[in-house]
């Protein structure tokens, strides 16, 4: 038996892969947007366990499972034996038993690896404290799909350090372009957290201003992540000049696009003026996690199919 490929961080592919997928996403997107069924999963089941709640997550990889033909089981570590103490070898083991793929919601990266170590079929990473990567491609594709190849662009971070900023950064080192990040002060990125192993691709900005001056795209996210509410008082405070406003929408190059993953807390990390601003692609973003990882699942349960999306 094979062993299977998991998708567990950003760099887990090549370029040429990421090629292949943003091309796959629109195909399969356009097939969707014109009611045309495309059941390349029949029989297929997809294992989704979430110890971290998302309304995205999984609703974006039920449907997208169903779309595809096959079907989805949703499990809650609360509600299953992971929440009462089985190892998560064990777990591997029993689940990739029973199932074609599975995609997991945590808090440490170390328990997805784990996971994936013994499971016998591929094993998504639908977000851990240090990674995001399935929301990276959909913004990517966002991207794409309206200003072209993101390569030797610029996109500013402004904001905390967090597993979606980790995941930028990773995706700058793969597909060749910059990420300018900007956050207070004791929230800085930490490279082996990030994963980072190069600097050619990243630079970082004490004044969030700076770092939107002359970018393609300003991005951000909660200040607050999940797992971290006890720190909310505090990081208000110290986040309160980190908010993406219309001014530092200006500075960017003209035609920049705003996006955050949601969900956002206007007047908080966005102004209302921005999220709901001509510049803003947040829902087409949104709506993308849909379709990459449609084109995610196959690739990794199928392999790369030729013709179709030439």
């Amino acid at each position: 038996m094979n062993a299977p490929r998991h998708y567990l961080q950003f760099n887990d592919f090549s370029r040429a892969e990421y090629d292949y997928l943003f091309s796959r996403t629109r195909w399969i997107k356009e097939r969707f947007k014109r009611y045309e069924p495309h059941h390349p999963l029949f029989d297929r089941t997809l294992v989704m366990i979430f110890e971290k709640a998302s309304t995205r997550t999984r609703l974006s990889f039920e449907a997208g499972m169903q779309q595809l033909g096959g079907s989805a089981i949703y499990l809650n570590t609360r509600d299953s034996q992971l929440g009462r103490g089985e190892p998560v070898e064990d777990a591997a083991q029993v689940i990739s038993r029973m199932s074609d793929i599975v995609m997991i919601r945590t808090f440490e990266q170390s328990i997805i690896e784990r996971f994936a170590e013994y499971s016998r079929v591929p094993v998504i990473n639908g977000l851990t404290n240090e990674y995001h990567p399935c929301q990276i491609l959909a913004d990517i594709y966002t991207f794409i799909e309206h200003r072209g190849s993101i390569k030797g662009k610029t996109v500013a971070w402004v904001g905390d350090s967090n597993n979606v900023c980790n995941t930028w950064l990773q995706a700058a080192e793969v597909l060749d372009f910059h990420v300018h990040v900007s956050t207070p002060p004791g929230y800085e990125v930490e490279p082996e957290r990030a994963g980072l192993y190069g600097t050619d691709h990243y630079a970082h900005f004490d004044d969030p201003m700076d770092a939107c001056r002359g970018a393609d795209l300003v991005t951000t996210d909660v200040w607050t992540s999940m797992g971290f509410e006890a720190e909310n008082e505090e990081r208000m405070r110290d986040f309160a000049d980190w908010q993406v406003d219309e001014d530092m929408m200006k500075v960017a190059n003209p035609g920049a696009l705003f996006m955050h993953c949601l969900p956002a807390h206007r007047g908080e990390e966005v102004s209302a003026e921005v999220i709901d601003g001509p510049q803003s692609v947040v829902w087409d973003e949104a709506e993308n996690r849909l379709h990459v990882q449609k084109a995610l699942m196959e690739y990794l349960l199928i392999g790369k199919i030729e013709g179709d999306c030439a």
